[in-house]
């Protein structure tokens, strides 16, 4: 255990290796800027950069990057060494406050979204002090943010910092005018749960999809599913349980508080889950889990799938992201307490987000949005693509026990006392059943949503939580202000708070969200229900997006259509990638293992006298089979090159999400019936048997 405090965050240049390594004034000043209190001049830069240096070379690093998030949805690097030679030729060690704060890399194949045309490659990375540079492979790794030489992001960091700020602003005011006046700012806190699957490495380099898509593009259900449930929660296979043991310790290494594992529920499938932290920490923790996940996996002769649908039939993953607030002297604004002050902003708080869910539900389900998460929302393990609230039958009947004005409300057969000021003080963390199947849960002093996948960044999530978050809190802020006194201040709050629950309760929904029943209600409500990735994206060109996006200070106009263009053609692209494979697979190895089944058993009809009603059977039904696959093989590439001419991304992307998936569907219905049939002589691609059930 001493070893294993020893080594905790022995990889990280956090703030205490900082307070150790500088000189008190130098830190203070970095502790000023980190606070936004202050900037950093040249000087303390390179006094930071040279401690920076000397802690990274003792612990083996050689070189350094500066560590981005562009808007591939993963991260980019671009490694410079230490060594530089004197005005001798001898080599010597260098990094200067100018090598920290900024940085170049060419930033001609990032995509940029019309904002920079491809011959324009300045980009440039600068410094984020509020995220701790780490060691990773022996290179020093730099936070940073990304943007154009004019300025625009071109990541999603840059658009999270500036949320967090506007969400700090708009929770610190609210907070004031209630009454606490020694609040000065306010940070979002996040707990990513990390959902992925496992298989041995040597079925994932047999599939083409696998190592392409990232998802079996065919593959019939193996005799046992998930039906039993008794892989959920169950002991950790001995293999699976020493690649936990290698990702926490390198985890722990970077910080990175992993606190809980398990088998999830379907075969092959596991959860990682951290400790919360600050909103920014937390995403870029979350980017290097990812990233040690898949490497430390590839080290156990395992590949990590963060797919979130690689197998059809069973669980998909998802990356389920827990969202709270809490203010700089430790109060968590979702929780009740036990002051009247702090009830009201309890409450005001719980109302300002049923607002902002409900007023921007559809660029929440955007923020949510990937190709692979299309294959998952709305399926019957994860949330559907409906944005509704579940509070608990508790919080529920508090809130709309003041918004009718009772004293008291019925929850089933009890009967629970209401005040809207002293009665929350006695509400238990867990004042309710969890419903899994809402997208967006309250869990005692937070927000689940599950909506997100689990091979999304989290930043975009995160940075649409907290900017319609801070809207909604602004709104409230403008109707408080001005008022005289505390009490008549309490007073309006409360108004304000029964004003949002009548105008919002519709997406307050504590039933199976599941069932096709509330499909109906939900449509009957004016609930938006937006199934697939490409038809989400459209709100980023909405007017009230724009405009509460842009005054937020968050995006401008022109990159919020940069990033819906972005978004259109990674959707082309990723669909493109995922037909073209299943084309090649199918003339690689299902038409050829047809072929040789269909001779053999021709060839076994022939040899005797009367064949047997099974020949007779098997190759009828081998027949049809190769007919049908390799008709829908040629409409399949047929409908693709006809999109492919499509000058707009958009419209190619929603062609493709309503004709050629399901050309796609129907053609995996017919490989998959074939392998359910397939002799293991002739058909040799790994089935899901032998991938899901091999650890």
């Amino acid at each position: 255990m001493e070893k294993l405090f020893e080594e905790f965050g022995s990889l990280v240049f956090g703030e205490s290796a900082m307070k150790e390594r500088l000189p008190k004034p130098v830190y203070l000043s970095w502790k000023k800027t980190v606070a936004n209190e202050g900037t950093l001049d040249r000087q303390t830069a390179d006094s930071i950069a040279h401690a920076m240096k000397r802690w990274a070379l003792d612990n083996g690093a050689t070189h350094y990057t500066h560590w981005f998030q562009p808007l591939t949805g993963t991260t980019a690097e671009k490694h410079d060494a230490f060594i530089d030679p004197d005005p001798t030729g001898m080599p010597m060690t260098h990094f200067s406050g100018k090598n920290l704060i900024k940085g170049e890399p060419d930033a001609s194949s990032f995509p940029s979204g019309g904002l920079r045309a491809t011959f324009e490659a300045r980009g440039y990375t600068y410094w984020d002090v509020t995220s701790p540079a780490f060691i990773k492979n022996n290179v020093l790794c730099i936070p940073t943010v990304f943007v154009s030489y004019t300025g625009e992001s071109l990541d999603r960091k840059d658009p999270l910092l500036k949320s967090i700020k506007a969400l700090s602003t708009a929770s610190t005011r609210v907070v004031n005018l209630l009454g606490d006046k020694d609040v000065k700012a306010c940070t979002p806190v996040v707990g990513l749960e990390q959902e992925y699957f496992l298989v041995d490495r040597e079925y994932f380099n047999q599939r083409l999809d696998l190592r392409l898509s990232g998802r079996t593009l065919f593959g019939a259900s193996a005799p046992k599913g998930q039906e039993l449930s008794d892989h959920y929660f169950g002991a950790i296979p001995t293999r699976v349980s020493e690649f936990m043991k290698d990702v926490n310790r390198e985890l722990w290494k970077l910080g990175i508080y992993a606190k809980t594992e398990h088998n999830e529920a379907a075969p092959g499938q596991f959860e990682l889950a951290p400790v919360y932290s600050s909103c920014n920490i937390a995403v870029d923790a979350n980017q290097i889990t990812m990233e040690v996940l898949a490497k430390t996996a590839e080290r156990h002769g395992l590949a990590c799938l963060l797919h979130e649908k690689p197998f059809q039939g069973i669980n998909g993953s998802g990356k389920h992201n827990n969202w709270s607030i809490m203010t700089d002297n430790g109060q968590n604004l979702f929780s009740p307490g036990d002051k009247p002050a702090e009830n009201i902003r309890f409450l005001v708080f719980m109302c300002a987000f049923i607002k902002a869910a409900d007023e921007n539900a559809t660029l929440l389900r955007m923020s949510a949005s990937s190709p692979g998460n299309d294959h998952r929302l709305g399926a019957n393990e994860a949330p559907p693509a409906i944005i509704s609230i579940y509070l608990g039958s508790y919080i529920e009947q508090i809130l709309y026990g003041l918004y009718l004005g009772r004293k008291t409300g019925s929850t089933g057969n009890a009967e629970v006392s209401f005040n809207p000021i002293s009665g929350l003080s006695y509400i238990p963390h867990d004042n309710a059943d969890r419903n899994r199947t809402s997208p967006l849960a309250f869990t005692g002093n937070k927000f689940e949503f599950r909506m997100l996948g689990s091979s999304m960044s989290a930043a975009t999530a995160n940075t649409v939580i907290n900017a319609i978050m801070a809207d909604s809190l602004n709104q409230i802020a403008a109707q408080l202000e001005g008022i005289k006194y505390l009490q008549d201040v309490r007073a309006k709050a409360l108004d304000i708070c029964r004003d949002i629950i009548d105008r919002h309760k519709r997406i307050l929904f504590s039933g199976d969200g599941y069932s096709s029943e509330w499909v109906k209600e939900a449509k009957r409500r004016g609930l938006p229900n937006i199934p697939s990735f490409i038809e989400s994206i459209d709100v980023l060109d909405d007017p009230h997006t724009v405009e509460m996006l842009t005054e937020l200070g968050i995006y401008t106009e022109k990159e919020l259509a940069a990033r819906k263009s972005i978004y259109a053609e990674q959707y082309v692209s990723v669909m493109g990638i995922e037909i073209k494979t299943m084309i090649s697979m199918i003339r690689r190895h299902i038409l050829p293992s047809l072929t040789a089944e269909l001779k053999f058993y021709g060839e076994s009809a022939k040899s005797v006298t009367k064949p047997p009603r099974f020949l007779k059977e098997r190759i009828r039904e081998l027949q049809d089979l190769m007919d049908d696959i390799y008709t829908e093989t040629l409409h399949l590439e047929t409908e693709y090159l006809d999109i492919l001419k499509e000058k707009s991304q958009n419209t190619a992307g929603h062609r493709i999400y309503r004709d050629v998936t399901a050309i796609m569907e129907n053609l995996r219905s017919k490989i998959d019936r074939y392998e359910v049939i397939a002799s293991s002589e002739f058909y040799h691609l790994p089935c899901y048997e032998e991938m899901l059930f091999s650890l």
